[in-house]
């Protein structure tokens, strides 16, 4: 294609598969916007970034700013949650490029009678948008221009720094450049700041061999509160399969009393828009989610797309699942893992429109029958991509306010695809990051890459699938450490519970599993017992919601440090307002001790000049004037979190 414009607008960043997919925002969150803008020739050209609401129907421009080597820098600021476009805007600026050569020609002494004539013409084209006040400038601008008498004064105007002002404000856009329409999407700020806590709701009960019930969790809400959690996630709530129903630690024979895993969902008591009696009814869960509200958390449900071989869904959709040539239905296999309490759905069924639908629906009825807004789905990974990327954008229409957490534990271009195809948040692979160069190249790859833009991190140190070898050991420094690691790399976090604060670590002989895991029986728990992990949880918790620099992920910078147990890291907010200082011993077993390099030009601090930094976890401060300070941390209290003060 042709056009008659001099301007080429190429290496537009960030971008999502060169656009196909918008980048990923918060509510007041600034995108910055880079790009290679340039034209043949010498003369001054101009570029702004264009950018709208989906409601809205003007457009917004803020200027863009070269820096080196043609690119040209710009931002813009999101406020309301929905889709935001934006594009970008080149032009050859013809006034500017007159003040610019005038200006040069006056400063070389030439008589500039003619160039003035031609730029009374060019203000005569911008005048029309031009503020009373600026209307009034302009035509003495013009009227001097066209004097022959008024040289000196003609002149000092066409230089001066208020007709450039009015020239960058009014352009004339003539055969201006413009790129394609690009997209954001913006959330509620949860999506990028979360405190997430999970427990079975069947072993709430404060009676030992007793199945919890929908009360039993109202109970323990001012403890998940008290604790600084705002999401409460459970798994699956629904009626469990009695076909094929896995025993205690995953056996394939099930006793009388075995209750079974909460993913083998449905049977003759219901499927998915349904809940398992005995945790209580339909209303017993609202009211739940109501009192939940009141204390500022939000009950995150389990979105499980498979069922039970006794599921509802079987005998009436039976083709919503795959059958083999001797009528027997295939069950779930992850080889060599086999899971016989689990059939599949089979998307590439002929009935794959009424399938999608009635996920949909599924998903729709929580919503908007008990008000859920948050789902963590269950292996998103094992289902169509397109899917995901329909299901998510139907929801997203009647209602913004939905987070879906993806947990896919898988290759990383599968866990990405699932970011752009609009999960919200991801787990990650944070569990398995132990030593200090695993961890910094991690974040490296989540924070300064184009992941910043559409994969959000939510790290757990546990889940009830992976018990990581790092807390088989049941050491306490280490619970404290992970979660620490946890809380203050990522601004979304997570912890399975009451296992991880007690420290209950027993694990399957050789494998990340716990033993007797509440996969497959009820636990009874102390719900009171207090311990150090506890009181420490808590305090990190408070912290996060008091400081704005740990409810992002992406302002980090890993600072120097001699020892490869010690790793140093700098947050901040976007506007600087708030900055924070995290030192960790990543050493379980001894104290650790080394020289910390502070990083003075982010700081915006002199060598000499004494900063103070205060420990928000003991309350001890420091005042530093060194660019190198000493630090030593043992294992008892494996960790600094530092507020810098100036």
């Amino acid at each position: 294609m042709y056009n008659q414009s001099r301007v080429i607008i190429e290496n537009i960043t960030p971008l999502i598969n060169c656009g196909e997919f918008p980048l990923k925002s918060v509510v007041n969150e600034i995108i910055p916007v880079t790009a290679d803008i340039f034209a043949d020739g010498h003369d001054v050209i101009a570029a702004s970034v264009l950018f709208k609401h989906e409601k809205e129907k003007s457009w917004k421009e803020t200027r863009m700013h070269p820096a080196e080597n043609d690119q040209w820098n710009s931002s813009f600021q999101v406020n309301k949650q929905g889709f935001y476009q934006y594009k970008i805007q080149g032009w050859v600026d013809h006034a500017l490029n007159w003040q610019h050569g005038i200006q040069r020609k006056i400063e070389d002494g030439q008589t500039v009678n003619s160039e003035l004539l031609e730029g009374a013409m060019l203000l005569e084209v911008i005048i029309e948008g031009a503020a009373k006040n600026d209307k009034t400038f302009l035509l003495d601008c013009i009227a001097s221009f066209r004097h022959p008498g008024a040289y000196e004064k003609a002149t000092e105007m066409a230089q001066s720094d208020k007709l450039h002002r009015l020239l960058v404000k009014h352009p004339t856009k003539l055969l201006h450049n413009e790129s394609q329409v690009f997209t954001v999407y913006v959330d509620r700020l949860k999506a990028r700041y979360s405190t997430w806590y999970e427990f079975f709701p069947r072993s709430a009960s404060d009676e030992e061999g007793k199945h919890g019930t929908f009360k039993d969790c109202e109970r323990l809400l001012p403890r998940v509160a008290s604790m600084g959690f705002d999401t409460l996630y459970f798994p699956p709530i629904h009626p469990i399969g009695e076909v094929n129903r896995k025993g205690k630690n995953n056996t394939t024979v099930a006793k009388k009393d075995d209750v079974g895993s909460t993913w083998g969902i449905g049977s003759k008591l219901g499927g998915h828009k349904d809940i398992h009696p005995e945790l209580g009814s339909l209303k017993d869960f609202k009211d739940l989610v109501k009192a939940a509200e009141k204390l500022g958390i939000e009950i995150a449900m389990d979105f499980a797309l498979q069922a039970a071989p006794d599921h509802p869904w079987v005998k009436d959709h039976p083709e919503w699942f795959k059958w083999r040539p001797d009528g027997t239905v295939q069950y779930a296999e992850n080889p060599p893992k086999k899971y016989q309490d689990i059939l599949p759905i089979h998307f590439e069924s002929g009935d794959w429109k009424n399938l999608w639908k009635d996920m949909l629906d599924t998903a729709l009825y929580w919503i908007e029958e008990c008000g859920i807004k948050v789902f963590r789905v269950d292996n998103p990974h094992t289902k169509p991509f397109y899917f995901w990327g329909w299901l998510i954008s139907e929801v997203k229409k009647k209602h913004k306010d939905i987070l879906f957490l993806s947990e896919a534990f898988t290759r990383p271009k599968i866990m990405h695809q699932l970011a752009k195809q609009g999960f919200t948040q991801s787990y990650t692979y944070f569990t398995w990051r132990n030593s200090k160069h695993e961890l910094i190249e991690y974040m490296e790859e989540l924070t300064k890459t184009d992941q910043q833009y559409f994969f959000r991190p939510n790290f757990w140190p546990n889940t009830p699938d992976i018990n990581p070898w790092s807390l088989q050991s049941g050491n306490e420094a280490m619970h404290l450490q992970r979660y620490f690691l946890a809380a203050t790399l990522s601004s979304n976090t997570g912890v399975y519970g009451p296992v991880f604060e007690q420290m209950v670590s027993a694990a399957l002989p050789g494998r990340e599993e716990y033993l007797d895991s509440e996969k497959f029986q009820i636990r009874h728990w102390d719900w009171e017992k207090q311990n150090k992990l506890t009181t420490l949880i808590t305090k990190i918790n408070m912290i996060r919601k008091e400081h704005t620099s740990l409810q992002q992920t992406k302002n980090i910078q890993f600072l120097s440090i001699e020892n490869e147990q010690i790793l140093a890291y700098h947050k901040y907010s976007d506007d600087r307002e708030d900055e924070t200082l995290m030192i960790v011993n990543l050493d379980p077993h001894y104290p650790q001790n080394g020289w910390v390099q502070l990083p003075m030009g982010e700081l915006g601090v002199q060598e000499g000049q004494r900063i103070s930094v205060t420990d928000l976890i003991t309350g001890s401060s420091y005042h530093w004037d060194k660019e190198w300070n000493f630090v030593e941390l043992h294992p008892a209290l494996p960790f600094h979190l530092f507020k810098i003060g100036k």
